[in-house]
């Protein structure tokens, strides 16, 4: 990308993550020309105080833009594609916080603490922003990797509603109110009741009896650090947490653990706060970690039985780092 400046910036979508990637950018600082809002219809947003107008989207509204953020929707490939097709046609850079793009071989999957080099490699002009369980987990095994080279992950998720978008956290509100009044529930933004309740399917099920996100966290997590022989076995679980995913991470290296070495590279890594202070309770929560950016890690112990394992306790804000922030972070580094 051309050194400006100043850049033209657009976000797609002003749903709970187009949202916070309009907080992100300011919070930031992010050296903004001119800022488009684009959605399906037109009409008028504040968030934190500040009014945004959003525009209709249209392929002209990519006009003149140098970086289109997509707040990402999931599912099958549509109106995202046309349109991030149409910005990149206008000469923008896109990066895609969907699933759309993520697994093509020709985008890269970019988590800037991990990866950072792998922007160069956007061809088409797009880069692709991993699912939010993804990002977290693997800012957490770079360090680890890096020391010991893992073999394999073992991890299950805690996931709160907000990672289902907006209509799952009015959900969670609305049935917890009719929980405590008595009266019936009915899920319909989520697969099953969250309200004083989980459940262990987020997504589909797909091959093997495993769900669309675990597989995700396995594709993704192999093509974000360059390597097929990392294997990731997951359980992702949807709990009735507001902003905030949770993971239980079981670390197989190849080479024998010093578990002092790998607490001191966790805690030097870019991106991640270590809280792990057990004897006063102290461990990461998704209620103390909502509207950070940091990746936070926790109870990080050897595996008595093995000396080539390690638990690791991973929480980070799902809608920050494991969306918008990291999105708005490849911008940063696309400018430099």
């Amino acid at each position: 990308m051309r050194k400006k400046s100043k850049y033209n910036v657009a976000v797609v979508g002003v749903g709970v993550v187009g949202e916070e990637m309009l907080r992100v950018l300011k919070q930031h600082n992010f050296p903004i020309g001119k800022l488009k809002v684009l959605a399906r219809s037109s009409r008028d947003i504040t968030v934190d105080g500040t009014s945004y107008h959003v525009d209709a989207i249209s392929p002209e509204g990519f006009d003149g833009i140098d970086i289109a953020l997509f707040a990402g929707t999931e599912g099958e490939k549509g109106a995202a594609v046309t349109f991030a097709q149409e910005a990149v046609k206008r000469g923008a850079i896109v990066i895609d916080n969907g699933a759309d793009f993520r697994m093509e071989p020709d985008v890269p999957l970019v988590v800037p603490e991990v990866n950072p080099k792998d922007v160069k490699k956007a061809k088409r002009g797009i880069i692709a922003n991993p699912n939010c369980s993804t990002i977290q987990m693997v800012v957490a095994l770079a360090p680890i990797n890096s020391l010991y080279k893992i073999k394999r992950v073992i991890v299950s998720t805690y996931q709160a509603a907000s990672g289902a978008g907006a209509k799952a956290m009015d959900e969670l509100y609305t049935q917890t109110r009719d929980v405590l009044d008595g009266k019936e529930v009915r899920p319909e933004a989520m697969a099953k009741r969250i309200a004083f309740n989980l459940f262990p399917q987020i997504g589909g099920f797909a091959e093997c009896d495993f769900t669309t996100e675990e597989w995700k966290m396995v594709k993704e997590t192999q093509k974000i650090m360059h390597s097929d022989k990392i294997f990731v076995s997951a359980t992702t679980v949807r709990v009735p947490v507001k902003t905030g995913h949770s993971e239980s991470i079981y670390i197989e290296t190849r080479k024998p653990i010093d578990i002092e070495v790998a607490r001191k590279a966790i805690a030097s890594f870019p991106g991640i706060k270590v809280v792990d202070d057990v004897k006063n309770c102290g461990y990461p929560l998704p209620v103390e970690c909502e509207g950070r950016d940091e990746v936070f890690v926790g109870r990080i112990r050897k595996d008595p039985f093995n000396d080539k394992g390690m638990w690791l306790w991973v929480v980070s804000d799902n809608l920050r780092k494991g969306a918008a922030t990291n999105a708005v972070q490849i911008a940063e580094l696309l400018i430099k």
